[in-house]
């Protein structure tokens, strides 16, 4: 009966399961014939703990376990028949049994994930490695479970390719049993693996390879398995294949709710957070971010922690006004969490310190947060696949702290690292610290094209947000190389998409950096005849809208729509929406311009 309480409560609340599970293993006599029956419970409980954020506890009872779980040759031990499990005839198994081996090998599997979650990268490593060595071996499914779990200990602690042929081997291996969650297990690690290293071919048919295999899987058969999921999803975040990455988080976020996964669930929402973020949709990003935090928060772990608080600083700074001091303080935060951790996210959270901080009062505490966490100038221990990201902010620190020659000779950088990666947000990145060179230069003409071909990478990858950032940035040099036409429209589409996207930083920088209309700004007296609403849609329209498209964004009917740019076109006297496009160009007029209606 408290087994079957504790099963029945565990997704929702595992403190109670813990509880009844120890209330059963007090009641259970601890005499050679339950000594497997025991195990098993004891095996579940740590997960309960685990799952309830008691991971030290947790740990604590794993390893009173594995001590424990050994085979003794003098004795019998009473397994229940799995199909009959209140029948009087119970199935025996003698020393060294399958099913004794199994629970150790289980209890060392969760106890190195607990290890790892802790941060103890070198006490994992060593369970693992034991584990794998004994002899006999595990059986196959679960030694292949070992060097997945030994893999992600050395992907955290960012030794990944210590383990890549260990890993290739475990693959190879699943392959051929037919073991597909297996197989889903060590593709999706190596997937992982090698988006982080940067080596995006073979991530990228690994991850597609991945995809096409856990689409076939049930949710219920994923519920085992949801930590495929999560690295499967940010493989995709960081290959930019952003749909993607948001279908697999999606349906991850379903299983691990419904299947009480609390690590997988918080790192699936933080996952998501990323994607809409990038993508250009901060309010969503910062909901997700705030659920990963109070998820992650009971659960312990400085790392996971610090992670979580560092992604929802940065969706926050863009989401508060430009030059608000909460975003640095929430970034500050985080780098305090992890310490002087060298993890993969540690490192992750002390970058978005640097993120954080104003770039033109305090360029020296840019530069310092980024070498300490890259380790050296070329910031070497960062993340491969991020990298160009992380050098285009400290050639951006360098250009504030006068120093050109290092802003040069890190935007150079950037730029191979980015071409080789072939990554079109990376190269946006790369173009950005190139361009901010070249204005620095004083070379408008360049800069600008710079920054409208980053704005296009990023568009490729459907990247809001660095789009939306790229073309504010090219508008100004736009205009001073004399094309102030194309100057505004690149501005107004910034500042759209980043209104939209709920941007406020950013639409706060392109309120601060409007390109001047032309010829000094008057206004066309055609346009000067139309009421606000008229001119507001003429925006719109300007902006290749359509009429459903308009009437979606200011909530009006599409016959309303077709009747105010009627009106319109009689007013101005033009007859065409290409036509009314080039008038609002010539005369600047765009957001900010008129009153909404």
């Amino acid at each position: 009966m408290l087994v079957e309480a504790a099963e029945r409560t565990g997704t929702v609340d595992p403190a109670r399961a813990a509880h009844w599970l120890q209330a059963a293993l007090d009641h259970l006599p601890d005499t050679p014939e339950h000594h497997a029956g025991r195990h098993e419970l004891t095996l579940r409980r740590a997960q309960a703990l685990g799952a309830a954020g008691r991971v030290a506890e947790s740990r604590d009872v794993l390893h009173h376990l594995i001590d424990t779980c050994r085979p003794d040759p003098g004795r019998t031990e009473y397994i229940e028949d799995p199909e009959d499990p209140d029948g009087p005839d119970d199935t025996t198994r003698g020393a060294g049994s399958e099913h004794t081996a199994g629970i150790r090998t289980s209890a060392v599997l969760l106890c190195a994930f607990m290890e790892r979650h802790l941060g103890r990268y070198p006490e994992a490593d060593a369970l693992l490695r034991r584990e794998l060595e004994r002899s006999p071996g595990p059986r196959d499914g679960l030694r292949t479970g070992l060097v997945v779990e030994w893999g992600a200990r050395a992907l955290f602690a960012t030794r990944y390719p210590e383990v890549r042929e260990e890993v290739a081997r475990a693959l190879d291996e699943a392959r051929r049993r037919r073991d597909e969650a297996g197989t889903a297990e060590a593709l999706t690690l190596s997937a992982l693996g090698e988006a982080y290293e940067g080596e995006t071919v073979i991530a990228r048919a690994r991850a597609k390879e991945a995809a096409a295999l856990t689409d076939t899987f049930t949710d219920g058969r994923l519920a085992d398995h949801v930590e495929s999921l999560v690295r499967l999803g940010w493989t995709e975040a960081f290959l930019e294949e952003y749909g993607a990455a948001e279908r697999h988080t999606a349906r991850g976020i379903v299983v691990a709710r419904r299947a009480g996964r609390p690590f997988a669930l918080s790192q699936l929402l933080l996952c998501s957070a990323y994607v809409h973020f990038l993508t250009g949709n901060v309010a969503a990003a910062l909901d997700l971010a705030e659920e990963s935090l109070t998820v992650a928060r009971p659960l312990g772990g400085t790392e996971l922690l610090g992670f979580s608080r560092a992604i929802r600083a940065t969706v926050l700074l863009h989401a508060l006004p430009l030059g608000a001091p909460e975003g640095l303080a929430a970034a500050e935060e985080a780098a305090a969490t992890v310490g002087t951790a060298q993890s993969w996210w540690a490192t992750q959270a002390r970058c978005m310190l640097a993120h954080s901080v104003p770039l033109d009062q305090d360029p020296h505490r840019v530069r310092g947060a980024l070498l300490r966490a890259g380790g050296d100038r070329d910031l070497s221990r960062l993340q491969p696949s991020l990298r160009p990201g992380y050098l285009e902010l400290l050639a951006g620190a360098a250009l504030a702290a006068g120093d050109l020659p290092e802003a040069e000779r890190v935007a150079r950088r950037a730029l191979a690292e980015a071409a080789r990666l072939g990554l079109p947000v990376q190269r946006g990145a790369a173009r950005r610290a190139w361009g901010r060179v070249l204005a620095h230069r004083g070379e408008s003409a360049a800069a600008a094209e710079a920054f409208t071909e980053a704005a296009r990478e990023s568009a490729g990858s459907g990247a809001g947000l660095r789009e939306a950032h790229s073309l504010l940035l090219a508008a100004p040099h736009v205009q001073a190389a004399g094309d102030g036409a194309r100057a505004a429209a690149l501005w107004r589409r910034g500042r759209r998409l980043a209104a939209d996207g709920g941007a406020r930083m950013l639409v706060d920088l392109a309120d601060r950096t409007r390109p001047a209309p032309p010829d000094g700004g008057a206004p066309d007296g055609r346009l000067s005849v139309l009421t606000p609403r008229e001119r507001e849609i003429s925006v719109l329209v300007a902006e290749g809208l359509t009429n459903q498209a308009v009437a979606d964004r200011l909530c009006l009917s599409p016959r309303t729509v077709e009747s105010h740019v009627a009106r319109v076109y009689r007013k101005t006297g033009v007859e065409t929406r290409a036509g009314l496009a080039s008038l609002v160009v010539r005369t600047g007029v765009g957001e900010g311009q008129f009153s909404r209606g």
